[in-house]
């Protein structure tokens, strides 16, 4: 607790950014690159600095790069809009706000050149290879568009890479003398002139434990979105898209992405929207060694697996494959009886095709290891599955369907028995659809397969035709999955100069937000449904773009009064 009796200690700054993840790392980047005092205030302990951006892949959607081009990738901006926009549902009644949709064009517009370009110049490498995710479900049609081209730009070194590269760039910057940064500040409300923010308070969290009071007429939100904090979410949860909310929902982002910012703001003037927008996953896990309550992983799921619901009747009539829309998979299983699913593979499968989210779960890009990359496209990820099946909880290995079947059965809290009958016939059927060869086949999830395996992004990553009870692949293995909350699209309203916007429709003085916090720009750019790889580059403009707004003003400002002065100086000439 905050010891009253202690004074509160003061700050002063022309700009002050609150949150030290990626988007306000590049805020204060910018600022310092035009010559500004910053202070950024983070939340968390330094150990931490850099945020959940630490943990991240690191995927990044870029259009018409240097490197798709190296790919034999044809993209164009308007190519990328149109895929934008019918993903978003934007054309839609529901989907008219003009801001989410000017941010969606200003990132299509210079996310080449003000994120790609950028980071390369401070050093940042990307994989070689191109990779292609959420490509729609069935075409160019609104609402089952995705990416018509590859564009998913993996970091080398992932987002602890990236992080570690831009902090690097910041803690060395040759204006570091005009930051100051302060960590376990937590603010909890802001300061008003009229309209008009002018600073915050807050209390230092750890054995310090005393409030501050920060005052600063340049303020913006980093803070990160709503999902970390499992009460915001089922308070906006998307009954209609998703189903009830589901109790038995996984947390994969961190307990401080907690939203108390928004109402703070909100309950000022300030326009928060479209809370409800999240993008959450189908294939969430128990973390196996969990840092906060109802921690969770979120498995890139093997695309070869089949997807039962928790009777073990396949998923259908269209059977779930990843990398095509995630939103749909989570609207499915949010409507699934007990809102949680299976995913039966075996072997082979899973350490060809599974993957888990995060950095440190993906040594060979974490690593920068060429000889990790050859070895995983050769014998795939052992030592991921091994962790897996030894320490998972919502894990079970068995030799046989039955006894598969038994040991899904013993897992606890689970109130809807597997019918070994259904599994049976799921697993059989699949194996006869791919007997019978692609020819004959009729089977949407084969066909998908074989399409992915045209691209050689994900020929090295999936397996052709491989049967579920193939001898030599196993044990068989059964992965109970579950919704986990991940990332917030909708936040704070602001317009392309990263200002905020108040319920009035005009924009709230002095107060920015950027990344997470504004739904990634506008309050929900992404609309609905993200084309994936735009979370880690938008952080980055949007605080870009803040960084820039707010240099232009104090430079302005000083202008007005260097000018002031002078003509004050002048009048004294005269008179004198």
């Amino acid at each position: 607790m905050v010891d009253k009796s202690k004074a509160s200690i003061q700050y002063d700054s022309p700009a002050l950014i609150i949150g030290g993840g990626i988007a306000g790392i590049s805020t204060a980047i910018e600022l310092l690159d035009r010559g500004q005092q910053v202070l950024l205030i983070d939340r968390d302990e330094e150990c931490n600095f850099g945020g959940m951006a630490n943990e991240a892949f690191g995927g990044m959607l870029f259009v018409d790069t240097p490197l798709q081009r190296l790919n034999g990738i044809k993209d164009s901006k308007q190519l990328a809009l149109d895929d934008w926009f019918g993903a978003a549902e934007f054309s839609t009644q529901k989907m008219q706000d003009p801001l989410a949709k000017a941010w969606a064009n200003a990132y299509i517009e210079r996310s080449r050149e003000d994120v790609y370009d950028w980071l390369k110049n401070v050093g940042i490498q990307f994989f070689p290879i191109v990779h292609w995710v959420e490509r729609g479900d069935y075409g160019f049609k609104q609402g089952s568009r995705g990416n018509s081209v590859p564009r998913y730009h993996v970091v080398w070194g992932t987002g602890y890479g990236l992080t570690q590269t831009l902090i690097q760039t910041l803690m060395n910057h040759k204006n570091k003398h005009k930051l100051s940064i302060k960590f376990q500040h937590k603010v909890d409300s802001f300061l008003f002139a009229g309209s008009k923010v002018i600073g915050c308070r807050g209390s230092i969290e750890g054995s310090l434990a005393q409030a501050f009071q920060i005052n600063s007429h340049q303020v913006v939100i980093c803070a990160g979105g709503i999902n970390g904090n499992l009460a915001q979410v089922k308070k906006h949860w998307d009954v209609e898209t998703y189903g009830e909310y589901p109790e038995n929902i996984l947390s994969g982002s961190h307990p401080y992405a907690d939203g108390l910012l928004h109402d703070e703001v909100s309950n000022s003037g300030g326009s928060i929207k479209n809370r409800g927008w999240m993008w959450n996953y189908a294939s969430g896990i128990k973390h196996p060694k969990p840092e906060y309550p109802n921690h969770g992983l979120s498995l890139m799921p093997a695309r070869s697996s089949l997807w039962l619901d928790a009777k073990g009747e396949r998923i259908g009539p269209m059977p779930l494959v990843t990398g095509f829309d995630t939103h749909n998979l989570c609207k499915v299983t949010g409507q699934l009886e007990g809102q949680y699913s299976w995913q039966v593979m075996n072997y082979k499968i899973a350490c060809k095709e599974l993957a888990v989210s995060g950095s440190h779960l993906n040594k060979a890009f974490l690593n920068k290891s060429w000889l990790g990359i050859l070895k995983m496209a050769l014998k795939g990820n052992e030592e991921m599955v091994q962790w897996l099946m030894s320490d998972c909880d919502d894990v079970v290995v068995a030799d046989n369907v039955p006894s598969l079947v038994g040991k899904m059965n013993e897992l606890e809290a689970l109130d809807i028995p597997v019918k070994l009958s259904h599994v049976q016939s799921a697993v059989q059927g699949y194996d006869d659809q791919i007997q019978r060869g692609l020819k004959f086949t009729t089977d949407d999830q084969i066909r998908k397969i074989h399409f992915m395996r045209q691209w050689r992004g994900d020929k090295v990553r999936t397996l052709k035709s491989q049967k579920i009870l193939d001898e030599k692949a196993g044990p068989l293995i059964a992965i109970r999955t579950r919704i986990i909350s991940r990332k917030s699209m909708g936040g704070f309203e602001t317009n392309t100069r990263s200002e905020v916007v108040g319920q009035s429709g005009l924009v709230m003085e002095g107060l920015y937000a950027a990344g997470e916090a504004a739904g990634f720009g506008g309050a929900g750019c992404s609309g609905i449904r993200s084309l994936e790889g735009t979370f880690l580059s938008l952080c980055i403009l949007n605080g870009r773009v803040a960084g820039q707004t707010i240099a232009a003003k104090l430079n302005q400002k000083a202008d007005v009064k260097a000018s002031a002065s002078e003509t004050e100086n002048n009048k004294r000439e005269i008179s004198a």
